[in-house]
């Protein structure tokens, strides 16, 4: 190995230490802890107490909840991408700036702050009380949680369809225009696909954590609306069974792993990745 080479790999030193400590060893002591019992012994019942009536109902919620979020957000940005797209590179660079600055502030600070705008006396129902309107019951709702987590998630929605959008040379949109295809066959069989990339990845980036949040569901589910999130966390901080709250997070590393194979079968150039 030359000393060019060898420096390069002292400059990966910290980052693999890292990895080691915070995502390994992390990683090794979930999976320990969720194939054994309080005595050490190697058993699968915490993987399968999944299958217990409460816990399949959060699995199920979570998953539902998390699909439906992340429609709502395919939705919302994928045309305010085709926008940003399309218009110049100036006014790009500061709607992009727009949107991911809301990402520098905290996260249990904007949940919170939507817990403020839902809640029975917050903003929306002081207004709708202000013009005479009846009060709408917002907070501890599905749709509470779902449009915590669109507001959440979002961004991780737009920025790699966006990415992906970019990328297209403007030459091959104009050669599908001048061979007679109208704008909606130039979006079905050129825009859309060369963004699938994008699509994919986006899909990916927030349907994983929602479907592992817990703080958006506490928050503005008020506890009534339990995901598999919550269970897991109240198995660690309130039952103290570390052994269960390892099974059950082993269940969701197989929703994981499955999004992590679609993304790479999907994606493999790295086109949908910032």
């Amino acid at each position: 190995m030359s000393k060019t080479s060898k420096h390069t790999a002292m400059l990966g030193l910290p980052y693999y230490a890292w990895a080691i400590v915070f995502i390994i060893v992390p990683l090794f002591m979930v999976v320990y802890y969720g194939l054994t019992d309080k005595t050490g012994a190697f058993t699968l019942d915490n993987v399968m107490a999944i299958a217990h009536p409460a816990h399949a109902k959060a699995l199920w919620t979570s998953l539902v909840l998390s699909l439906e979020s992340t429609a709502v957000c395919l939705l919302l940005a994928y045309p305010l991408c085709l926008v940003l797209a399309r218009s110049g590179k100036s006014s790009n660079s500061f709607l992009v700036l727009f949107l991911i600055v809301p990402m520098w502030m905290n996260f249990l600070l904007r949940t919170y702050a939507w817990q403020s705008i839902l809640e029975k006396t917050g903003i929306i129902n002081t207004a709708l009380a202000a013009l005479h309107l009846p009060p709408q019951h917002l907070i501890n709702t599905k749709g509470g949680i779902i449009l915590g987590m669109v507001y959440d998630f979002l961004p991780f929605m737009i920025l790699p369809i966006y990415n992906a959008l970019a990328k297209i040379d403007r030459n091959v949109i104009h050669a599908a225009h001048d061979l007679g295809a109208d704008d909606l066959q130039t979006f079905l069989r050129v825009i859309l696909p060369l963004s699938m990339p994008g699509v994919i990845s986006g899909i990916t980036m927030v349907f994983i954590p929602g479907m592992t949040t817990f703080v958006i569901s506490a928050l503005l589910g008020g506890g009534k609306i339990l995901l598999i999130g919550n269970v897991i966390e109240q198995e660690f901080t309130l039952a103290y069974d570390w052994n269960m709250g390892s099974g059950l997070s082993l269940v969701l590393l197989v929703f994981i792993v499955i999004n992590i194979v679609i993304q790479m079968l999907t994606d493999k150039d790295g086109e949908g990745v910032l």
